[in-house]
């Protein structure tokens, strides 16, 4: 019962956070920034939010290898996903992004031994064949440059799902690094802005304090309670609210081909998670009938 209760806490906490990163979509277009101006701005909030929350839930900090390669994740996948939304559209970065359960389940097997089952196969090809409808869609179009990265993200997102799972790896500790080097990184370019009105500094705070700072507080602590897999399934909010709310303000939408290849992608996704779970009940519905 207890670890019942705990997966369903670090389901919610992920479900609260995926909520918070479907901003992210939105306030990236609202911003005339260059990409990493954005990502370093809202990482310099988020360190303020992250940095305290680490004091007060007293996660200590240790340097591992692990914390290193988690931190390369959050950079990656926060500094890809915002290079990415400014050159393709933001339904297109965030469903691409979605791929992650695919890259968790091959890296779960290629890094940690977890052969996929026949329906992990499934849903990976399913999912593959929902990015080859943006890819084809892109083609011409001057977006594929945007789509590549979309992807790439999406590999460094399936990391950070699996922090708690690197070698002396604490997902809180990493996130919080993994910030301090995209505040770094861009800070050059956020110098260089001129652009500093009311708007451009509301979206970049909200940015760091709800789609980064708050969420990766969620999310980093809901990792201590669910499976990598599952938590990268639950974030399955993102990439519906995400467009939708790109779509209601700012006007952009998806073309009918990367509807398709989105559908695809999300229902492959969430049907997969439901049939995972089905089977995990099975699996723990078993023992008793047998007694």
């Amino acid at each position: 019962m207890a670890s019942d209760s705990m997966a369903k806490k670090g389901f919610y906490l992920v479900f609260v956070a995926a909520l918070l990163l479907s901003i992210g979509g939105l306030c990236i277009k609202m911003i005339p920034w260059q990409p990493l101006s954005i990502n370093s701005f809202r990482s310099i909030i988020a360190l303020a939010i992250l940095i305290p929350f680490a004091k007060i839930t007293r996660v200590p900090f240790r340097l591992t290898p692990g914390v290193l390669a988690g931190a390369g994740a959050v950079w990656g996948a926060t500094t890809l996903y915002t290079v990415a939304t400014k050159l393709t559209t933001a339904g297109n970065a965030v469903l691409l992004q979605f791929t992650a359960p695919m890259f968790v389940i091959l890296f779960m097997w290629l890094v940690f031994r977890e052969r996929p089952r026949r329906l992990d196969i499934v849903a990976c090809l399913c999912i593959f064949g929902g990015v080859v409808c943006f890819f084809l869609d892109s083609l011409g179009s001057g977006r594929f440059v945007g789509d590549v990265i979309a992807v790439l993200s999406g590999i460094c997102y399936a990391w950070v799902f699996m922090m708690q799972r690197l070698p002396g790896g604490s997902p809180l500790w990493s996130t919080i690094l993994g910030q301090a080097l995209g505040a770094v990184v861009g800070l050059p370019s956020l110098v260089q802005e001129t652009q500093f009105d009311g708007t451009s500094l509301l979206f970049g705070a909200l940015l760091g304090v709800f789609q980064l700072g708050l969420a990766y507080a969620f999310l980093t602590t809901g990792l201590k309670y669910a499976k990598p897999i599952t938590a990268s399934l639950v974030t399955g909010i993102e990439p519906v609210l995400n467009p939708i709310l790109v779509a209601l303000v700012v006007g952009e939408t998806l073309s009918p081909l990367a509807l398709v290849g989105g559908a695809v992608v999300f229902l492959s996704v969430m049907i997969y998670n439901l049939l995972c779970l089905r089977l995990e009940q099975r699996e723990k519905a078993a023992p008793t009938s047998t007694k």
